[in-house]
Order: C-alpha cells, then structure tokens, then sequence
C-alpha cells in the first residue's frame, strides 16, 4: 500500500520546483526526501520527475499524479480543520474574491457584519473583475455575477439570487433630451458606458415577448468603472444601464428614473464558486451561508442600498 507521505513530499518538490526547496519548507533531509519520491516512482512504477542538476521538470504522468496529490492534500487540511472546529465557534482565514461594483454595493458592508459575528474569523477579500482562478490562486469563495453558471468538475455553485441591469438617466436628462417612449426614441440621449469600439458601444435590450433590441451609441464619455459611471448619469451627463443593486437607492429617492420599463439586458445570476473540500471548513461554510441569507433576491437590492 503506498505511503500518503510519499505523496505529501512529491507534491512540495513538485510545486516548490526542486528537493532543495521542498527540504527546507518540510524541515526534512534533502537526501531523504529524494529517497521517499524515488521509492514513491518504483511503487508506481513509473517516472514522475525529469530529473537534471539543475531544476526538475514533470513527467505527463507525474502532472497528473501531482492534481491528484494536491487534492488529497487540500481534503486532508480541509477535514483536519473541520474536525478541530467542530466544537468551536468558526475561526481561521477565509479568501475571497468579488466583482467591484458587488463589493462596493452590498458584499462590502456585509463581510464586516459576518466578522463581527464571528471575532476570531480572519477574510482576505480581492476586489478584481477579471476572472479568478480559485486553485492557483488559492481563493476559497469566488463571487460571481454571470448570464449563466460555470459548468465546472472540481467547483460547487451556490446561487444568491438575480441581478438585473436596468437602463437609467437622471431626471434633468430626460427633460433636456426625452421624454423616451419607444426604442426610436434612445436615439436622442447623450450616453455613457463603461467601453467602445471604434468610439461605440451597444446595449442589447430584451423587451415584451421576447422582443430584442440592440442600440448602437457613441457615449459622451468613458469610464471603466461602473461606480464612477453611475456618478456621471446622476449628473445628467448621460443615461447608462446599471446593475439594480448600485442603483436602487437613487431609483427610489427618484435622483435616477428607469429608461423604456420592460426593456433590459439579460439577467445575470449572482453566485459563488467553491471548492467542496473548503466548505468543509466552518469558516467558509458560514460565510456562504451568510451571504446567501443576505444576498438572496430581493434582500440584494436591500443590502445594496
């Protein structure tokens, strides 16, 4: 039977690009840990490492031996922090990432309530719009705002709720230039948008059954952040589509008016990306939790606002 061990320390060499380094993050003889992986490779009888003096390099087998490795030694730590939290109050460091305008609209001011629930909880947020890679990047809880939901093998999907974009302008605009009856009518706004091409931007608009319009603009102005936009349409610079959790509080005050009601991009679906090993982990489990509660329909808006 193979010694999980051996597994553990090819891993380390593996990730830390060579025995040396792995020795001195095991606090292990490089010489034994040389031995360990050499034996490791005759078990399997096959080649993992290319072996040269000066750095190593993966064999085909040996980088899918080491996903494997990697994952039985994620699940360990997982349920060896499970296991030692079970009777304790949630504790620990938890990573996550989330879209800026999610963060500065609701996620933001939740995370410091969620801490203060549970003081001996640690978070690490990254407030990025690109893509996250969850493993290499090592984030347990990866917020998301998406038409549709990755299709992933080594991820879980929690679903918080709907986000809608929704096209607004300020009052002041719509007198100026309005009012706008029909899509025709979009022609006459003065607009705003995150970016162009060429000096032009679209919006694509779902309408009454089913309807589609697409609206070709060239935008007043340009910025590539949605906060900073929505600044502008208060303004009466010019009229934009934002997501209904940054806006819903000027709908209500009336500072901002919906644009054409019934007409608007395609809903996105916000939600969390996971690996189901860290939801082993109190610490993670109970921030999803919380911010299902707390981000689930219409408690979005709220939050948001």
């Amino acid at each position: 039977m193979l010694d999980l061990n051996d597994m553990l320390f090819f891993a380390e060499v593996a990730e830390r690009g060579g025995f040396a380094a792995a020795s001195r993050a095991l606090s292990i003889p490089k010489s034994r840990l040389s031995r360990r992986v050499a034996e490791l490779e005759a078990e399997l009888g096959v080649q993992l490492m290319q072996r040269s003096t000066r750095r190593i390099s993966l064999t085909p087998a040996g980088e899918l031996y080491l996903r494997h490795c990697i994952a039985m030694r994620d699940t360990a730590q997982a349920a060896a922090e499970a296991v030692s939290q079970v009777q304790t109050e949630p504790r620990g460091l938890v990573r996550l990432s989330c879209p800026i305008t999610l963060a500065q609209s609701g996620v933001g001011r939740l995370v410091p309530a969620f801490m203060a629930l549970y003081p001996a909880v640690q978070v690490e947020m990254k407030v990025v719009n690109r893509p996250v890679d969850l493993v290499e990047e090592g984030i347990d809880i990866a917020l998301r705002v998406r038409p549709v939901i990755e299709d992933s093998a080594t991820l879980v999907a929690k679903t918080f709720g709907a986000s809608r974009g929704i096209l607004v302008a300020s009052p002041a605009l719509l007198d100026r230039q309005g009012p706008v009856a029909t899509t025709d009518d979009l022609a006459r706004l003065d607009t705003v948008a995150m970016s162009a091409t060429d000096g032009r931007s679209d919006w694509r608009l779902e309408g009454p059954g089913g309807r589609v319009f697409v609206q070709n603009h060239r935008p007043r102005y340009l910025a590539d952040d949605l906060l900073t936009l929505k600044f502008a349409v208060v303004q009466g610079t010019g009229a934009s589509v934002l997501p209904d959790y940054m806006c819903s509080a000027e709908l209500r005050a009336g500072t901002l008016q919906e644009v054409l009601p019934g007409w608007g991009p395609a809903p996105g679906i916000v939600h969390a990306m996971f690996p189901a090993r860290r939801a082993l982990v109190p610490a993670v489990r109970r921030l999803i939790d919380f911010l299902a509660e707390h981000l689930d329909g219409d408690e979005a808006v709220e939050a948001a606002g």
